[in-house]
């Protein structure tokens, strides 16, 4: 590996060092060490769970609805906490990364997490049940951003949006968890009260992974930012601590970019301020139209498999209520499927296609698939079913492959370092708002217009998406996390417009 220069080097190229064949050749890679994997394992566990509380909250949602009596605009509180709380929790806790260490909310979120799944599966009333919800939410919140960063702020360049898209991958791992559980345990106990159960197997999982937390290095990246030389140099060292050791020892520089944040302290008023602007709003705007698809649909993919195909005589009775929600749940747990696969495309193509063309390809794949959804709800009995599967498979894979991912992918890495917890958490708050107004008013308008007027709006959303895409977008790909400030001053370097790569 090459040598540390007199005046040392910066916490990335320290990360990005790759090591040298016998006869000088640089390796094409940058070796991963057993802490930076470790780090992916746990920040993937987060979205891990967020994927089954807010999925599986599909299946549960019918039987609680019988269970506390629920009116329609209650259930629209109860799908929706959730996605309420991380609302919040994105901007009031994400933001707080910035300020006080990428490790310490890492922990406080997960302890908050395991506190309130834990309160959710004793809820005595729909309010108990609304507000553990949504203070589960709230931590799920303050993991967007923070899972992120210290994925992309520990790991290589060339690998940082495959190993930041494969953690989220397990959003969709989670789903598919979530209504595989769902209709397990529905199987195995067909009781109104099977939903408690449903909720009670995060917790264990979530303590194990709360510990796990405790034990990793923070950030050098934000430590440097903060002029804290001399730990930022320790963190290193722990984060690249490998046999034979490698670098024996850390001597840190910074760059242009931490030494004009170690003057300044990030504020929430910059994220609206000229220079960036543009990223803000390129950061949030797409991700708020593919959160009203996401959710209004993924949320309510079981209830409208289950209203196609499921039984219609009597919705009143437990015994077709409970048919209706397995019914549901085992084509949803399909449609999971599918939506691994769009993950999994997307982090074979992200470096090599790029961030924006996936995201506007997908935001088109989208729109398409919904289309057909909506012609299903058409169509005569003999083409609907066809028409159901084609559109919910096309939709979940294309939404993945893009704008799922890319929003994701895009929003924690097109700020600089001071404020990316700032400006991640507050692109995932944004577009939360898409999702709770597609949660709470799904059910509603649904019933005043009609499951095909609404499918054919969100195919308008999709279509908006790509236009703001192509009018706002940067192109981050290939660049150092420690770069990415420069992105904001100006659009063209280092990273690479939309007009450039679309």
């Amino acid at each position: 590996m090459s040598s540390v220069s007199e005046s040392g080097r910066t916490v990335q190229e320290y990360i990005d060092d790759r090591p040298l064949w016998a006869d000088g050749t640089e390796t094409s890679t940058s070796p991963m060490t057993g802490m930076q994997w470790r780090i992916w394992w746990l920040a993937a566990a987060g979205k891990f769970f967020e994927g089954i509380m807010i999925f599986m909250t599909g299946v549960a949602l019918p039987l609680v609805t019988i269970d506390f009596s629920l009116s329609t605009t209650q259930q629209g509180f109860v799908s929706s906490a959730s996605l309420a709380g991380i609302l919040v929790g994105a901007t009031a806790l994400g933001g707080l990364a910035d300020r006080f260490g990428r490790k310490r909310m890492f922990i406080a979120e997960m302890a908050i997490f395991a506190v309130f799944v834990t309160a959710t599966t004793f809820a005595p009333n729909f309010v108990a049940l609304v507000v553990f919800l949504f203070g589960a939410g709230i931590a799920l919140g303050c993991d967007y951003p923070t899972a992120h960063m210290v994925i992309s702020e520990s790991t290589p360049t060339t690998r940082r949006g495959r190993l930041v898209l494969s953690a989220f991958g397990f959003q969709s791992v989670g789903a598919f968890a979530g209504t595989f559980l769902g209709f397990f345990i529905l199987y195995h106990n067909p009781d109104v009260g099977a939903w408690r159960w449903m909720y009670a197997t995060v917790i264990v999982p979530a303590i194990v992974v709360l510990i796990g937390r405790f034990f990793l290095p923070d950030s050098a990246h934000w430590l440097m930012s903060r002029g804290r030389r001399e730990e930022a140099e320790a963190e290193t060292q722990r984060l690249l601590a490998r046999r034979p050791a490698y670098p024996t020892h850390v001597r840190l520089r910074p760059n242009a970019e931490s030494e004009n944040q170690s003057r300044q302290s990030g504020r929430y008023r910059d994220l609206f301020g000229k220079k960036y602007r543009r990223v803000t709003l390129f950061a949030s705007a797409p991700w708020v139209l593919q959160d009203l698809s996401t959710y209004g649909v993924g949320i309510f993919t079981p209830v409208l498999l289950a209203s196609v195909i499921g039984r219609q005589s009597d919705l009143n009775s437990l015994q077709d209520v409970i048919h209706n929600d397995m019914l549901g749940a085992k084509g949803s747990a399909v449609m999971d499927v599918v939506f691994v696969a769009g993950i999994i495309g997307a982090i074979v193509l992200v470096e090599r296609v790029g961030r924006l063309r996936l995201q506007i390809i997908g935001f088109v794949g989208c729109g398409s698939g919904l289309f057909l959804v909506a012609l299903a709800t058409l169509s005569p009995h003999n083409y609907h079913i066809p028409l159901l599967f084609a559109g919910f498979v096309i939709f979940y894979f294309m939404n993945n492959l893009g704008p799922n991912s890319m929003t994701y992918l895009i929003s924690g890495e097109v700020f600089p370092t001071e404020i990316r917890g700032k400006g991640a958490g507050f692109a995932a708050s944004t577009a939360k708002v898409g999702a709770v107004s597609a949660a709470f008013f799904f059910p509603m308008l649904d019933d005043a217009i009609g499951t095909s007027a609404l499918l054919f709006i969100l195919v308008g959303t999709t279509i908006v998406g790509v236009l703001v895409t192509i009018r706002f977008g940067i192109e981050t790909s290939g660049t150092s996390i420690g770069e990415l400030g420069g992105v904001a001053d100006d659009p063209g370097t280092p990273a690479r417009s939309a007009s450039m790569s679309v």
